[in-house]
């Protein structure tokens, strides 16, 4: 009696263990490329692609180290007013807002682990997410552009 209820409780255990625990998601990569607004240099930046409801509402959660030159780009099927927040995510970010033609038009610094709410002021298709000060570094600003083809070549 004794070893079977250690071998139910075990089961148990590794039920509530396995529920418990995150699935993976599948994270799909691309190279895009920031075009500057007033010199058009071409900055290359590493992006994950959350395209994905889950993908979207995870983002860059429990996140220690996001190296230079990286990012998530977030997509969405339709423009609106896009609002992120930093739950759970201690990394240091920078927020771009892009419109449906790739263009950026705005970009915010975001607190670690902040729920303030940062919105786009204008209706846009994207929001690019790098670590913080990557935009300033690079000179890629409002104005400038991030080439999307890789996404729907």
């Amino acid at each position: 009696m004794k070893n079977l209820f250690k071998a139910v409780f075990s089961v148990f255990a590794c039920l509530i263990f396995l529920s418990c625990s995150r699935t993976k998601l599948e994270v799909k990569t691309f190279t895009l490329t920031a075009i500057g607004a007033e010199e058009g240099k071409k900055i290359p930046v590493k992006a994950e692609i959350a395209d994905t409801f889950a993908a979207r509402n995870y983002g860059f959660m429990n996140r220690k180290n996001i190296p230079d030159g990286t990012g998530m780009l977030f997509v969405f099927e339709n423009d609106q007013i896009l609002r992120f927040w930093m739950k759970n995510t201690p990394s240091a970010l920078s927020i771009a807002y892009i419109d449906s033609s790739g263009r950026i038009r705005n970009i915010f610094d975001m607190e670690p682990f902040s729920l303030d709410g940062i919105s786009s002021t204008v209706s846009v298709r994207y929001a690019l997410e790098v670590p913080r000060g990557w935009f300033t570094k690079t000179g890629i600003g409002i104005g400038s552009t991030i080439d999307l083809s890789p996404l729907y070549d």
